[in-house]
Order: structure tokens, then sequence, then C-alpha cells
């Protein structure tokens, strides 16, 4: 079921937030007007990607010892995390952006 994560004016392209959707910590991230939703926490040392990590493109790189991720998959792109973030379909409808938990 999607649920409403933040409207859009929030997350201008390039840029990315923390939200928190039935229970859970999820990143969004804005990548050329288009928005993709991740587990927030690293899967390395358990760090805040969408608070302490850095956007470059499609990748998140954590903040706290540089493990790298596809935001559009969730896949591992650098060490030192090898475990995959889980990712979730995202729509806009109006001006909010849903996830779909």
């Amino acid at each position: 079921m999607f649920t409403k994560a933040l409207s859009i004016s929030e997350l201008p392209p390039g840029s990315k937030k923390t939200v928190f959707l039935s229970g859970k910590r999820i990143m969004i991230a804005n990548i050329e007007g288009e928005f993709f939703a991740v587990d927030d926490t690293c899967t390395h040392a358990q760090c805040s990607l969408g608070g302490e990590g850095f956007l470059d493109s499609n990748v998140v790189m954590c903040g706290c010892h540089g493990a790298q991720y596809d935001v559009t998959s969730g896949k591992v792109l650098a060490l030192p995390a090898v475990v995959d973030l889980s990712s979730y379909p995202t729509k806009v409808e109006g001006s909010d952006v849903l996830v779909d938990l």
C-alpha cells in the first residue's frame, strides 16, 4: 500500500532525506526529478544514509565508513558493505511522493 512520504517541494533534485514510514527509516532521493526509496540504515555499520551520507548522482556513500549503494536499486557498489539495501516502489500523485512498503 502506497503511503505519503513527503511533498515534492521538500526534496529538490540531487538531494536526499530520511523519513519514517510504518515504523521504518527510509531514505528518499530525488535523482533528476525521479524519486527512489531505500532503507536509510547502512548495512555495514548502521549509520543513517539520509542523515550522514553523501549523494552523488544515483550513488549514496555512507558518511561513517564509505560504503556505497545505488539508490535506484539498493545494490552495494563499494565495500565495506556486502549486503544490499531494500528498495521500495515510489510514485508521484499531485504534489506528493508516495512509497510502497
